[in-house]
This record gives C-alpha cells, sequence and structure tokens, in this order.
C-alpha cells in the first residue's frame, strides 16, 4: 500500500509540473499562431518607428508628443502615396492603349535608331523586330500577340501586388504613428524584456542600443544610399531620353537595395546612348552612368557601421544573406541578428581572455613558491 500511494503521489506531482508547463506552451502556441499574419507588418513597424524615433523628439520639442507623432505619419503616407497616385494614375491612362494595341495592331510605332543595326549581338535582330513592328505593326502583333499577351498579364498582376504592398506600407506607417505616440513606454516595454533575457537592466540597454543603431545604419546605409544612387542614375536616364527611364530609376534602386550593381540597368542604357544619340553625348553619359554606379562605394562605408561597435562587412554580410533568407524585410533583420551575434561572440572572447589572465598570476605565484 505504501508503494502504491508513494507511486501515486509522483504522479500528481508530474501532472502539477507538467499541465501548467502543457497549457503555457499551448498558449504561446495559439498567440504564435495568432499573429502570424501580421508579423511582417508588425516587423514593418518597429523598423519605422525607430528609424523616425530621434525626429519625433525633436519634434516633441515644438509640438505635443501626439501631434509629433500624427505629423509624422502624415508626412510618410504622403510621401508614399502621391507618387504612387500619379504614377498609378499615368499606367491607367495606357494600359488601354496597350491592350488596344495587342488585340488590334493599329497603332503607330517610330522607326528604330540609325545606329541600332551596329550594335554588336544584339543589335540586328533588334533592328529587324523594331522596324517591323513600325512598319507593319497589325502583323508584328498577330505574330507576337502570346508574348505581348502573358507580358501584359504579368504587368498586371505585377501592378496588383505592388498596389497591396504599397497599402502594407501605408498601414505600417499608421501603426508606426501609433508607436511613436507611446514611444516612452514601448521603450520601457522592450528595455525590461531585453533586460530579462539578458539578466540585467545594463546589458537590455546595451543591446537595444545596438539594435536601433544598425536598424537606423542600415535605412541610412543601404536603403538610403540606394536612393541616392537611383536618383544619379535617373538623372542621367532622364537627360538623354530613355525609354521607360522613371521604371529603369526604380530598378536601380531595387538592385541598389539587395546589393547587385546597377550595371544591369546603367548597360543596356549606355548601348542605347550609343545608338540613339551622338558619340560625345553617349560618352558623357556613360561616364555619368560609372560615377552614379560606382557612388555606393563612396557612401557606403561613411554611412553604414558609423558609430557601431560592428564593422561593416558584418553588417552587409546580413544584409545580403537577411534579403534572400527573408524578402526585402530581411534587410533588417539579417543585419540585427549578425551585429548581435557578432557583439555576443566578441564580448564572450574578451571574456575568455580576461578569465586567461586572471588565472595567469595564480599559476606564476604558485612556480615561484615551488
Amino acid at each position: 500500500m505504501a508503494d502504491n500511494s508513494g507511486s501515486n503521489l509522483s504522479v500528481g506531482k508530474a501532472v502539477d509540473v507538467l499541465l501548467p508547463l502543457f497549457l503555457l506552451a499551448l498558449l504561446i502556441a495559439l498567440c504564435v499562431q495568432l499573429l502570424l499574419p501580421f508579423v511582417g507588418l508588425l516587423i514593418w513597424t518597429i523598423i519605422l518607428a525607430v528609424c523616425f524615433y530621434p525626429l519625433h523628439k525633436r519634434l516633441k520639442k515644438r509640438m505635443s508628443n501626439r501631434m509629433s507623432a500624427i505629423t509624422i505619419g502624415l508626412g510618410l503616407s504622403a510621401l508614399v502615396l502621391v507618387p504612387t497616385t500619379i504614377a498609378s494614375i499615368s499606367a491607367a491612362g495606357s494600359i488601354p492603349q496597350v491592350l488596344q494595341t495587342i488585340q488590334t495592331g493599329e497603332r503607330a510605332v517610330p522607326p528604330p535608331p540609325a545606329r541600332l543595326k551596329e550594335l554588336p549581338i544584339i543589335g540586328q535582330r533588334a533592328d529587324a523586330l523594331w522596324t517591323q513592328a513600325s512598319t507593319d505593326m497589325p502583323a508584328f502583333a498577330k505574330k507576337y500577340r502570346p508574348q505581348l499577351a502573358s507580358f501584359t498579364k504579368a504587368l498586371i498582376g505585377f501592378a496588383g501586388s505592388l498596389f497591396v504592398t504599397v497599402l502594407a506600407v501605408v498601414a505600417a506607417v499608421i501603426f508606426a504613428a501609433i508607436t511613436l505616440a507611446y514611444s516612452e513606454s514601448a521603450r520601457a516595454f522592450i528595455a525590461n524584456v531585453l533586460a530579462r533575457i539578458t539578466g540585467s537592466r545594463a546589458n537590455g540597454e546595451h543591446y537595444m542600443d545596438i539594435i536601433g543603431a544598425t536598424i537606423k545604419s542600415v535605412a541610412n546605409g543601404v536603403i538610403g544610399v540606394a536612393f541616392v544612387q537611383a536618383l544619379l542614375v535617373g538623372v542621367g536616364f532622364f537627360a538623354i531620353g530613355v525609354p521607360g527611364a522613371g521604371i529603369l530609376s526604380i530598378l536601380a534602386m531595387a538592385l541598389g537595395v539587395v546589393q547587385i550593381p546597377v550595371i544591369l540597368i546603367t548597360l543596356p542604357a549606355i548601348i542605347y546612348a550609343f545608338s540613339a544619340e551622338t558619340t560625345t553625348v553617349a560618352i558623357i553619359f556613360t561616364i555619368w552612368s560609372v560615377i552614379a554606379g560606382l557612388s555606393d562605394a563612396v557612401l557606403k562605408p561613411l554611412m553604414i557601421g558609423h558609430g557601431l561597435e560592428v564593422p561593416m562587412p558584418i553588417i552587409l554580410l546580413g544584409v545580403i544573406g537577411g534579403v534572400m533568407a527573408f524578402g526585402l524585410v530581411g534587410l533588417f533583420i539579417g543585419a540585427v541578428v549578425l551585429a548581435v551575434g557578432y557583439v555576443l561572440f566578441i564580448e564572450w572572447v574578451g571574456n575568455t581572455k580576461l578569465d586567461a589572465e586572471s588565472k595567469a598570476p595564480k599559476s606564476e605565484s604558485l612556480q615561484t613558491a615551488e
């Protein structure tokens, strides 16, 4: 009987321990499942709030806390929506013309530049296609109708996904503005969480500063530099009248963000310049494109890792790896993870070195005593 009561007691203790753990795990799993659809939105909210927190602090000196947050939210929303609306209206006006051209082929196309045929490898083929489109558009549209239709379908699908992305960005801006309105309490909450994880308030503050500085560094040194580079490249595109200069500029910025050389965009434009413009203009455009394409090599060291205890190559590796693993938001996730990991590793190495140095005098004193 004693043995049975002892086993029953142990089973009861196991149930008392395991049941709360099971319920806690179930609660965490349900919370994660409910928040999973909003993870991307929450991450972008945190990123925008961290990036614009210094501006919020400056504006609070001139206006109230809520008015500062509302001003930042309205300004960012306008910055996103105004150019998007203009581009959408322009695209919406051209889509019916494109569809009509594909269906009927009744639209005039200007003849190709005289020097297009002289381009190596692609010159003859491009000149033949362009000439056919300009002289007999109905036959050209009929011959390549499947390709043109699939291209138009893909273009419309891209426009739809872009619209959804813009709405998500606006939502993130709104939530970031709300977060800025409660920035002090939010900062205290995150500091408490990190202090709980790291074991002390000082460590929590330290790692919170690292995360914030890394996000700002990526925003300025990656997105900011890509914007400047795309702006310089776009000036050249518009100056010589490259077809689709606006879209090419946006693509140049996208390539700059994911750390791909913009020569993939500027090289076709240079070829176009030599085929459609005079040699002098084409050479000037080439020089300008090279300068614009290499501008990131000068700007990145100035913007990335400035004031951080993390070297620039670590941040760039995190940016590239994060984009490959998580998409655009991986710009910040990869950089933050590698930055925190690097700091932890350096602190671990430093503590190991200190431990070795603290043990060295004791061993030497023992040898002296012997």
